[in-house]
């Protein structure tokens, strides 16, 4: 599905008769350059390391956002007991019992509406556990992507296409198109505007 509906086309410069190839594969650059599966809201799974004496992770895609009918954005959160080095835990006996029942290494389901998260930017913040023992290590199932297409996004969606119609090889308006052609033509069709508009929306790393 596209990001422009044709009802939208004149609003954003582009002729009444653009045919819907031009916006879907427009489209499918917009996903490829914002490195994500697509801006709709979408299920990811990432595995993140936490940094040591840190409880805080960033996710990759946002903004965090749930699928309806869920409530929460998160589907499936575990997280990975450390292994402390000697001396890192204040009380002895923590060690101990953390020993006696094999946790550290292991693996915990964590209660999503125990995490703290700040949506827009993708920081989740982790509570200790009863015992002190860090975590080191998390797996986040979410769901994140836009609710509602914004303007800017619709901009550089019309933008992509008026610039791939102005594009020699490009420019037959009654020829049909494909993502591996528009692909070829990336580096020009994305020009800086078009990289300006979708900045909000990269991910922060491939994943």
């Amino acid at each position: 599905m596209g990001y422009l509906q044709p009802t939208d086309y004149e609003n954003f410069g582009l002729a009444s008769d653009t045919t819907d190839d031009w916006v879907t594969v427009a489209s499918a650059l917009i996903d490829s350059h914002c490195r994500r599966v697509s801006l709709n809201p979408t299920q990811y799974v990432e595995r993140l390391r936490l940094t040591a004496g840190s409880q805080t992770v960033r996710l990759s895609y946002l903004p965090l956002a749930p699928i309806v009918p869920a409530a929460s954005p998160f589907v499936n959160i575990q997280a990975r007991y450390a292994r402390p080095r000697r001396g890192q835990m204040i009380y002895p006996m923590q060690e101990e019992i953390a020993w006696a029942f094999a946790l550290p290494g292991a693996w915990t389901q964590l209660d999503p509406s125990a995490v703290d998260f700040v949506a827009e930017t993708g920081e989740l913040i982790f509570p200790m556990n009863v015992l002190g023992l860090p975590y080191n290590e998390v797996q986040v199932t979410y769901t994140a992507g836009l609710s509602t297409i914004p303007d800017s996004v619709m901009a550089a969606c019309a933008l992509i296409v008026k610039n791939a119609q102005a594009t020699p090889g490009l420019n037959v308006k009654s020829s049909k198109i494909d993502t591996m052609q528009m692909q070829y033509f990336s580096n020009s069709l994305i020009d800086g505007t078009v990289e300006s508009l979708l900045k909000p929306w990269v991910a922060n790393r491939l994943g």
